[in-house]
């Protein structure tokens, strides 16, 4: 975990999410959760309806056990919630399924608030800060590992034969470990998580250039989701955007509450469409 200082200030968080089942599968095993400060994908396997359970076992323990801390959230409470999720995936499956996990919260250490990324598995979550675009996590795969190693390049991984056989997961039968980071909120940071439909379809510069020209996360999470289409959309395709703007400053935005038939917080996006939302909310202050 590493981290640097963050200036006390409230900010506005403006969100925007939605799933896909893509082109040629026939469920949707992605599940999703966007809460006050808590925002995660997960990516469920093991076929036959499992991965959908594990991934939606996963959103929902982590949406239940926010609640219960709210603006409390710390690495050790969420590395708690992820040994719940993975108990729960492996009592109603017989560690024959399993999730991968990414997210990002809102949390306040050393007087300033940070966001604390965490990330079990190859969904990512990717950090567009003052111009800087990074990916933040680190997939837990073979080809990463081999990356790591010098095997092979970043490029090579992209198209890689084995670059879908992950190293760590929830409910698989080993114990989760979890990675996590400790960023500073910025004024104007824009983060975004994925499955890795996405990142399998659409190289990292694509990216980079729609979270970078899309003015509002709905419009960058429907953009990143067509790019993934139009690839081959050959996985479920799951992808929440979260901007921050600093909230005494006057938004030029439209009407962006919860649009018909979408909550506030939810932990599972409408099977085979994007999910439609873009909801402000208050960051911890």
């Amino acid at each position: 975990m590493t981290g640097e200082a963050a200036a006390p200030r409230p900010f506005r968080l403006n969100y925007g999410f939605g799933s896909h089942r893509g082109l040629r599968r026939q469920l949707n095993e992605d599940s999703l959760v966007v809460t006050g400060n808590l925002f995660a994908v997960a990516d469920g396997m093991g076929g036959h309806e499992a991965g959908e359970v594990a991934s939606r076992i996963c959103v929902e323990t982590l949406a239940a056990g926010v609640k219960e801390v709210q603006d409390d959230l710390t690495a050790e409470d969420l590395q708690h919630l992820m040994v719940r999720a993975d108990e729960a995936i492996r009592e109603a499956s017989g560690a024959r399924a399993g999730t991968t996990l990414a997210g990002v919260a809102i949390v306040r250490e050393h007087q300033g608030l940070y966001w604390m990324v965490f990330n079990v598995g190859d969904s990512r979550v990717y950090r567009l800060s003052e111009d800087e675009f990074s990916q933040v996590s680190v997939d837990h795969s073979e080809v990463q590992e081999m990356v790591d190693r010098g095997y092979i390049s970043q490029a090579e991984a992209q198209h890689h034969p084995r670059r879908h056989v992950i190293t760590r997961a929830l409910g698989t039968g080993e114990a989760p470990d979890a990675d996590f980071w400790m960023l500073p909120v910025h004024d104007g940071d824009r983060l975004m998580i994925c499955s890795d439909g996405l990142t399998t379809e659409v190289e990292d510069e694509r990216i980079r250039q729609e979270l970078q020209s899309r003015h509002t996360a709905q419009d960058a999470v429907d953009g990143l989701i067509g790019l993934a289409l139009r690839g081959g959309g050959r996985d479920n395709i799951t992808v929440v955007v979260v901007d921050v703007e600093d909230s005494a400053a006057e938004s030029d935005r439209n009407d962006t509450s919860p649009r018909d038939g979408e909550e506030r917080g939810t932990t599972r996006p409408r099977d085979h469409e994007v999910a439609p939302t873009s909801t402000p909310t208050e960051a911890p202050s």
